[in-house]
C-alpha cells in the first residue's frame, strides 16, 4: 500500500489563531461551495458520477465519525446527542436539523437540515446531490449507537424542496 499523506487528523486544521491573526476562521460560503464543486466535478471527469457519489459518502461518514468523536463521545442519552449536535451545527453555520421522526429501538430516523451548508439556494437541478450529508449523517449515527446506518437523501433543494430530508435506517 502507498503511504498515506492526508490521512485524517484534527491537526490538519492548523492553528488558525496563528495561521490566519487577521482573517480568523470564517469564509465566505461561495469558497467552500467552489471547493466542493469543482473537487466533485474533477472526480466526476476521471471516475464516473456513481464513484464520485461514492467518494463523498465515504467522506462524510469519515467526517461525520470525526466530528462525533471530537465532539459528543461523552453523551450517552439521545435526546442530548440530538440538542447538543443541533446547537453545534447551528453555531458552526452547518445547517438547522430537525429530528422528524426517531424510533431508535428499531433503527429508523428521518432527519431535516433547512439552510443545508452544501445545496440551500442552488438552482433546481432534478436529483440530490447531498451525498457528503448522507455519508455525514450515517457517521455521526453510527458512532453514537455503535450500528450501521444507510442514510438517503429524500428531499433536497436542488429537487425544489426548501430543507433537505435523510431518512436513516439500521443496517442489519
Amino acid at each position: 500500500m502507498t503511504e498515506r499523506r492526508y490521512q485524517f487528523s484534527w491537526d490538519l486544521l492548523g492553528d488558525i489563531t496563528l495561521g490566519r491573526p487577521n482573517l480568523g476562521p470564517n469564509v465566505r460560503l461561495e469558497v467552500y461551495r467552489l471547493m466542493q464543486f469543482t473537487f466533485r466535478d474533477v472526480i466526476e471527469q476521471h471516475l464516473g458520477a456513481e464513484k464520485t457519489d461514492h467518494i463523498f459518502y465515504e467522506a462524510g461518514k469519515l467526517a461525520g465519525t470525526e466530528f462525533y468523536k471530537k465532539n459528543f463521545a461523552n453523551i450517552k442519552d439521545f435526546n442530548e446527542f440530538v440538542r447538543s449536535l443541533q446547537e453545534t451545527l447551528r453555531d458552526l453555520g452547518i445547517g438547522i436539523l430537525r429530528v422528524e421522526e426517531a424510533d431508535i429501538a428499531k433503527g429508523s430516523l428521518v432527519l431535516a437540515v433547512s439552510e443545508d451548508l452544501d445545496c440551500s439556494g442552488l438552482p433546481e437541478l432534478g436529483y440530490e446531490i447531498c451525498t457528503y450529508d448522507e455519508g455525514f449523517i450515517s457517521g455521526l449515527l453510527e458512532s453514537f449507537t455503535g450500528c450501521a446506518f444507510r442514510v438517503k437523501e429524500i428531499d433536497c433543494w436542488c429537487t425544489g424542496d426548501r430543507t433537505c430530508r435523510f431518512t436513516a435506517e439500521k443496517i442489519t
